[in-house]
């Protein structure tokens, strides 16, 4: 029987809260799992259970022995050693190699040095520094970043450099909760491909239902104290569920009471040119809407925009302006004017500036040229991951909403409050110990309660769970103000946003596509330039030829550098050939050639590993001109 986990009957508590019981569940080598459920019914404690660092209270999981097991580490220890290096830590099998190879050549031991180079080269040692380079690419690092001490990077990006960690062991099993929290958008795409590609087991926390989508084959979800497997993505067990809970129709019918209300925006709307637009957005917005609502029909998350205090045309407006810092211009040139009713996504590589476009719309950054006109007397909603933090820890969900509002009563404002998940108590609990999804919840209902024009969502459902990502989709849907959104969350861009704006290279503009066509847009955007002929009416003969000549003068060089590679692969593989020829003397091996011996076996590792970079130098080249004959 192949090795596999297995939940046997398995209960879990913590305190004196149950959080499953009586759960069986098997998990096959090679499965895909995405694990799902509120917040706080348990997936994380599954987790640290795997890991050894939670016991169950009755019965029992197994586990093969022999697993190497990989996750996400919490914290990042405060070490001034180079990023890269931290990451190669990941591979632990590769670091006991190398220290035992740095004893044995201090102890000039040869023969030991020969059996560790060969250990090396069987887990593919001589790439390791280059598959955590690559690791590091992915996630958002530069080139520049990858020898910058581990200190000097800022808490988002030490949780990726602890993701990458991950990556880089060669494990049997993965764990990864939330991996996408501290990820944009172009991370979020290379992590998915990366993870589709993996050979081991994994299993998956995450809210995201798209990524969801992409990468997992089974969904296991947790509800009411127990676990149930589905077969398929996220989507197919979103309906599945949505048929098992079909019979709850009162609550269900609630759902469709909001649905109505869309549909009446949409019938009232769809005919006039000024908002024939947003109309189109809730017309697919339902189609969607229309499938999963039943299965988030216990959904403890509803609540909606309330009218603007004021709204003005426009709103705000940007008149070519520039923002930065220390009076340098990040983007410059923006032009922007904000209506109600707009709905505005912004798209991005890293650090291209989105986070800074928003700040500079809500006022928290000035412009350095251009100007910023706000409409008189409009309120301004600003959610960053930043004022989670920024909330009173020792006060209550309830004094933070009193500090808004001291007229309205106390039943009214625990009614708004128990639209965000804050019932009864809860609403009387201190902040300080509140999860990160807590937090965000909170920060959210004070935003809504202040009844803005302009929203202003950056990365707003980092720690949210499903249920509550829909209903901050579904409010979204009926806001009348404007809105700007930066996102990782495909599904909520996709539902809410009408129109996408590229931030890059200096300059915001409307982005002429959708959410695939920027997935190709980044993956185009850092392949050599190819070379266009122009074509104006009859094609030009000689100027076909004079392009070609240019396309060829082009590619010199990188089949030069191909070519270079396959000699210098040539060139090492008859060094190594002659050593090993050397090495098969068997007098060799007599005490008396105990030196040559060991200086052989040095000069084997070191051609050894002279060879490991050609190759990798020519797979470089040759991927690099493949691309540009294309």
């Amino acid at each position: 029987m192949r090795a596999m986990i297995k939940l046997n009957q398995l209960s879990i508590r913590r305190g004196a809260r149950l959080l499953f019981e009586l759960a069986n569940l098997t998990v096959h080598p090679g499965q895909k799992v995405g694990l799902t459920g509120a917040n706080g019914t348990g997936k994380s404690s599954l987790f640290a259970l795997l890991r050894d660092e939670l016991h169950a209270d009755h019965g029992s999981v197994s586990i093969p022995d022999s697993w190497v097991i990989a996750h996400v580490a919490q914290e990042t220890p405060a070490v001034d050693i180079p990023a890269i290096d931290y990451v190669l830590q990941g591979d632990q099998e590769y670091m006991r190699l190398q220290e035992k190879l740095k004893v044995a050549e201090a102890e000039h031991d040869g023969h030991a040095q020969s059996e560790l180079h060969d250990k090396l080269a069987a887990i593919d040692g001589y790439t390791a520094r280059s598959r955590a380079g690559r690791l590091m690419h992915g996630l958002g690092f530069s080139g520049d970043q990858e020898n910058l001490p581990v200190t000097t990077f800022s808490g988002g990006w030490r949780m990726r450099l602890n993701l990458a960690q991950a990556l880089m062991c060669r494990s049997d099993l993965l764990l990864l909760d939330e991996p996408t929290n501290h990820l944009d958008l172009e991370a979020v795409y290379w992590l998915e491909e990366w993870l589709r590609g993996y050979q081991g087991t994994l299993l998956l926390i995450s809210h995201d239902r798209d990524f969801l989508d992409r990468v997992v084959t089974q969904i296991v979800h947790i509800e009411q104290q127990k676990m149930k497997a589905y077969t398929g993505n996220y989507s197919a067990f979103e309906l599945a569920r949505a048929e098992h809970l079909a019979h709850q129709q009162s609550a269900h019918n609630k759902q469709q009471r909001e649905i109505a209300h869309i549909r009446s925006f949409v019938t009232r709307f769809k005919a006039q040119a000024t908002k024939a637009k947003q109309a189109q957005s809730r017309i697919k917005a339902l189609e969607r809407m229309e499938l999963i609502a039943p299965a988030h029909v216990d959904s403890p998350f509803h609540f909606s925009f309330f009218p603007p205090t004021r709204l003005a045309a426009p709103l705000l407006s940007l008149d070519k302006v520039a923002v930065g810092y220390n009076e340098s211009p990040l983007i410059s040139g923006v032009k922007l004017s904000l209506a109600p009713g707009d709905r505005v996504g912004l798209l991005g590589p890293n650090g291209a500036g989105k986070s800074t476009l928003i700040k500079l719309i809500a006022g928290v950054l000035p412009p350095l040229q251009g100007k910023r006109k706000e409409a008189k007397d409009i309120k301004i909603a600003y959610f960053a991951q930043h004022q989670l933090e920024q909330l009173t820890m020792d006060e209550t969900p309830l004094q933070h909403l009193q500090r808004l509002d001291r007229i309205a009563t106390e039943t009214d404002l625990r009614n708004h409050l128990g639209g965000f998940g804050f019932h009864g108590d809860d609403a009387l609990s201190l902040v300080g110990p509140f999860s990160g999804g807590e937090k965000a919840r909170l920060v959210l209902a004070l935003l809504v309660y202040q009844k803005p024009a302009l929203l202003l969502l950056d990365e707003p459902t980092n720690h949210l769970d499903l249920d509550m990502r829909l209903a901050l989709t579904m409010a979204l849907q009926d806001f009348e103000g404007a809105l700007v959104l930066v996102s990782h969350d495909r599904h909520l861009l996709r539902t809410v946003a009408d129109e996408l704006w590229l931030v890059s290279d200096g300059q915001a503009k409307v982005f002429d596509g959708d959410l695939d066509d920027y997935r190709q847009w980044l993956s185009d955007k850092d392949k050599p330039a190819k070379s266009e002929t122009t074509v104006s009416g009859v094609a030009n003969k000689k100027g076909d030829r004079r392009a070609a000549a240019e396309a060829r003068q082009k590619l010199q060089p990188l089949r030069n550098a191909v070519k270079k590679s396959e000699q210098k692969m040539d060139k090492v593989q008859t060094q190594l050939n002659d050593v090993e020829k050397k090495l098969a003397d068997n007098t060799l091996y007599e005490d008396s050639n105990k030196e040559k011996l060991k200086a052989l076996l040095l000069e084997q590792g070191t051609i050894k590993s002279a060879l490991e970079q050609a190759e990798m130098s020519w797979f470089e080249a040759s991927e690099a001109l493949e691309e540009a004959e294309q």
